[in-house]
């Protein structure tokens, strides 16, 4: 729009000077009062027109000067804005690594723990296998026991049957 205001000035400013120059040239040849009158006022019209293109180009330039401005400290705004996100992104992945290390050491150490518990188990089986057994054969024993026990008490009793049919 700048570019083209000021080529309709250019333009103008040369229809001008070329209006002007036939004035001259007319009046030279005795251009009639009316007619160099009515260029006149024509020229008059034109330089208006022109100071008024020129004060319109001028107020574009300004607005958009300023909206350049604007639109720049936006851009600046928004890159800030951008730039405090990605640094609490970036912060934010730093300790989410953190943490996943701190629970990686943890899960190993769990699962070191867990490879120690199962051998514990495995010991704690084979010694409860162990008890097993010998409370097994315990009890065999004892049930042998109480079998001769029986047969005692029963050989005991009989005997003192015997003992008191033979002594009164």
């Amino acid at each position: 729009q700048l570019l083209e205001a000021k080529a309709s000035l250019s333009l103008a400013q040369t229809q001008h000077a070329l209006q002007l120059q036939q004035a001259k040239a007319q009046m030279n040849n005795m251009v009639p009062k009316k007619q160099f009158e009515q260029l006149q006022t024509s020229l008059r019209e034109e330089q208006c027109k022109a100071q008024q293109l020129q004060e319109n180009l001028h107020q574009q330039a300004e607005q958009t000067c300023r909206q350049l401005v604007r639109t720049q400290e936006e851009h600046e705004r928004l890159l800030q804005a951008a730039v405090e996100q990605a640094e609490g992104l970036e912060h934010n992945l730093r300790s989410a690594k953190a943490v996943l290390a701190e629970r990686a050491v943890q899960l190993k150490d769990a699962q070191a723990q867990l490879s120690r518990n199962e051998l514990v188990i495995e010991d704690l089986r084979e010694e409860n296998r162990g008890f097993a057994m010998a409370l097994q054969a315990a009890e065999l024993k004892q049930k042998s026991t109480e079998e001769k026990n029986q047969l005692l008490e029963e050989q005991a009793s009989a005997l003192k049957q015997l003992i008191g049919k033979i002594t009164p």
